[in-house]
């Protein structure tokens, strides 16, 4: 538990510095459209995407949709069950930009699947892998200038995604 406190509290000190300062205003607009982009609709567009221009047998649309098969429950489960409160329930006096989806903050949902579209995108597109990685980083730090996660819930979602993008493409390419 001394652990978790520990983390709990570096969490909060990153958090803190990054809301008071001086540039922060400045990020908020923009945090909110990168946020946006997570939110899944270029996600059903990729699929849809694929479909129209591969079919079913795309292997690319096939990796996707199994590392969506896997990596939202996974998300859901791990989220349910450290039931960790978001920043604006957490911390006294603070009230976030967004309005989040749903209660729990840890992982990051927007951070998971966006690192995890970026990770299969990139093996099956490799010259899209360095800004596919830099966007995911992006809406990774947006959730966190939004107010809606700490930094170690998008840190957990970046590992999630990647791991769920990992283990999906070993069962669809090999």
């Amino acid at each position: 538990m001394k652990l978790i406190y520990s983390l709990h509290k570096y969490d909060v000190f990153i958090f803190t510095r990054l809301m008071n300062a001086r540039f922060y205003q400045y990020l908020t607009l923009l945090a909110r459209y990168i946020s946006k982009t997570g939110d899944g609709f270029l996600y059903v567009g990729l699929a849809g995407a694929l479909y129209l221009y591969e079919g079913w047998d795309s292997q690319f649309l096939q990796t996707l949709l199994f590392a969506f098969l896997i990596e939202r429950p996974l998300y859901f489960v791990l989220k349910n069950s450290f039931k960790r409160n978001r920043p604006a329930v957490a911390l006294s006096n603070f009230s976030s930009l967004v309005t989040p989806s749903d209660q729990f903050s840890f992982p990051s949902g927007h951070t998971s699947a966006a690192f995890m579209v970026a990770a299969i995108t990139g093996y099956f597109v490799p010259y899209l892998l360095l800004p596919l990685l830099i966007w995911s980083i992006l809406v990774g730090f947006s959730r966190v200038v939004l107010g809606v996660h700490f930094p170690t819930d998008t840190l957990m979602g970046m590992i999630l995604g990647t791991s769920s993008a990992l283990f999906s493409l070993n069962q669809i390419i090999i």
